[in-house]
């Protein structure tokens, strides 16, 4: 269930990043294929952050020390643009239309999430 609803609010945070940013679009279609296609990302999304993520901040720890956490922006932008390319090998039509964008982008998915997670709870914290 926890995992469904960070799905879900992943795909609500690039829902509203492809709505707010230019440079992000989520392709043509009907509601439910745009819906489908923001899911798929919020899933690629979410496996990019798993995993390539954190050895991306292990590798640039200077970089985060000397830029005093500001880098942090940088990598997030990287995520989202790493996600727009592994989406475009699935066929998915999300967008993201260079590192602007995906700044843009990564800020607003930010913001979006942290609303989402302070609006809902986690509930099994405990278990």
């Amino acid at each position: 269930m926890r995992l469904i609803v960070r799905i879900l609010a992943g795909a609500v945070a690039l829902a509203a990043a492809a709505w707010l940013i230019d440079g992000i679009s989520v392709g043509p279609g009907t509601t439910s294929e745009r819906a489908l296609t923001l899911l798929a990302v919020a899933v690629i999304f979410g496996l990019v952050n798993a995993f390539v993520r954190p050895i991306v901040r292990l590798i640039s720890i200077p970089l985060f020390i000397i830029t005093l956490g500001l880098f942090t922006f940088v990598v997030n932008a990287l995520m989202l643009l790493l996600t727009a390319w592994i989406g475009d090998l699935f066929d998915l039509a999300f967008e993201v239309d260079g590192f602007w964008a995906a700044l843009l982008g990564a800020l607003v998915i930010s913001v979006v999430t942290f609303l989402i997670n302070v609006l809902l709870p986690d509930r099994y914290e405990g278990r």
